[in-house]
């Protein structure tokens, strides 16, 4: 058969998409296992979820840094012991923190397992963040966050989030004398509250095997007790800040940086999937109103974008970008502009079909292996919703109207609302 190359090929639209669904078991210890099972690579990603602990504006830090630190030593191993027993075995082992959650995530041979799932029970049993080791994470730490307070970005994103979010662990923003609240025996006290079976959740991807699923839940169960000490994982009230416009000059500056946006609904809101629609209609992909006008007719920026964050407790609206010191309020402007177009016309039917396609393209294209369908799952698990959910997001990226966007962009999108937060020269 000869390929017309003159002749681009057909396209077609996405139907439907298919997600896999988990095995779940629920150990004694209360530590629930949800199970992937796909693959034909002896290959396994396992992580361990946990949540984090009621935020302590007294003590900021504890969460970030009790995680950060679960790989610098155990009452038997050293961090560099940790590190070589992981790499031997050619192994991968990663500890991260997010908003709501902190994880530790190894990836790991299914032969090799029996050798490196002890060292993560020695890591989630027996972390004891030695003091020359803590020493060395403040030290770095206060480092790093000097060279980063150098960038307007950075300025604008903490100020940004500190205005929406206050005094939370999502409104927080580190200074070099937070890391002197850190000390040891805190340390010790959260992570046993912490990471403890209860308050853990465990995603297993790739060829699971049944004796691979046994030699997990095996090594995770009766060996692994909950604290005496019940885990906190409520969370402050979240108060948005009454001011809504932040400056903070940089005379010297060449560019200004820009974040504005404001609390808007989370992932279990009925309106969700259609407000994303709007979204990337304003600036979440690169052929965007805000890209087409600002970076590409005008020439102000480089980038520009807006998104959508879904957090457990709260929502926000954001647009971010870097611009010309001296077309930073020309900028505003324009971003106004396209947001007041939404509120008044009609997306036109060859826009809207555009983004319809991009959106089920990038969710088609976001499922490409097992670990993509775990990822899927866990939006959905913590946030406490079911499947349904992307049964609805599909069906609303297929049949939202220009008229219904509009509505949306009427009732979310009041511009004198925004909190504005500007770094640079305005």
């Amino acid at each position: 058969m000869t390929i017309n190359r003159k002749q681009a090929p057909e396209s077609k639209g996405v139907d439907n998409i298919n997600l896999l669904r988990p095995a779940h078991q629920k150990l004694e210890n209360g530590c629930n296992i949800f199970c992937f099972n796909s693959g034909d690579q002896e290959l396994v990603r396992i992580e361990w979820i946990f949540a984090n602990q009621r935020f302590n504006t007294e003590k900021p830090l504890l969460n970030v840094a009790v995680n950060t630190m679960l790989t610098e030593g155990t009452g038997k191993l050293t961090a560099a012991q940790i590190a070589d027993k992981v790499d031997f075995y050619g192994a991968f082992l990663q500890v991260d923190y997010g908003y709501d959650h902190s994880h530790v995530t190894l990836f790991s041979l299914n032969k090799h397992l029996q050798h490196t799932l002890p060292v993560i029970k020695d890591i989630l049993t027996d972390s004891i963040f030695p003091e020359n080791e803590l020493e060395t994470y403040i030290r770095n730490q206060q480092q790093k966050l000097q060279v980063s307070l150098q960038k307007n970005d950075i300025l604008a994103r903490r100020a940004f989030n500190r205005a929406l979010y206050g005094d939370t662990l999502y409104g927080l923003a580190a200074d070099t004398d937070m890391y002197k609240t850190l000390h040891r025996n805190d340390m010790l006290v959260h992570f046993k509250q912490m990471y403890q079976p209860s308050n853990c959740t465990i995603i297993i991807a790739g060829k699971i095997e049944p004796e691979i699923l046994d030699l997990i839940s095996n090594t995770f169960d009766k060996d692994w007790a909950n604290s005496d000490q019940k885990s906190d994982a409520t969370q402050p009230e979240i108060k948005p800040a009454a001011e809504h416009f932040y400056f903070t000059e940089k005379p010297d500056a060449l560019q200004s940086a820009i974040r504005m946006g404001l609390p808007v609904i989370n992932r279990t809101h009925p309106d969700f999937p259609a407000l994303q629609v709007l979204n990337t209609v304003l600036g979440g992909y690169f052929g965007s109103r805000l890209m087409a006008n600002i970076r590409e007719d005008k020439g102000y920026t480089y980038g520009i974008g807006s998104g959508i964050s879904s957090l457990k407790h709260a929502g926000a609206m954001f647009i971010a970008t870097e611009v010309g010191a001296d077309v930073c309020k020309a900028a505003v402007t324009e971003i106004e502009k396209e947001i007041s177009l939404l509120k008044s016309e009609l997306i036109p039917e060859d826009e809207l079909s555009l983004v319809r396609n991009y959106m089920m393209g990038s969710l088609l294209g976001s499922l490409e292996n097992v670990f993509s369908h775990a990822d899927k799952f866990k939006n959905l698990y913590f946030a406490g919703l079911d499947y349904d959910y992307y049964d609805r997001y599909v069906d609303a990226v297929k049949t939202v109207t220009a008229i219904r966007l509009k509505e949306l962009a009427n009732e979310y999108l009041n511009f004198d609302k925004f909190y504005k937060v500007i770094v640079g020269k305005y």
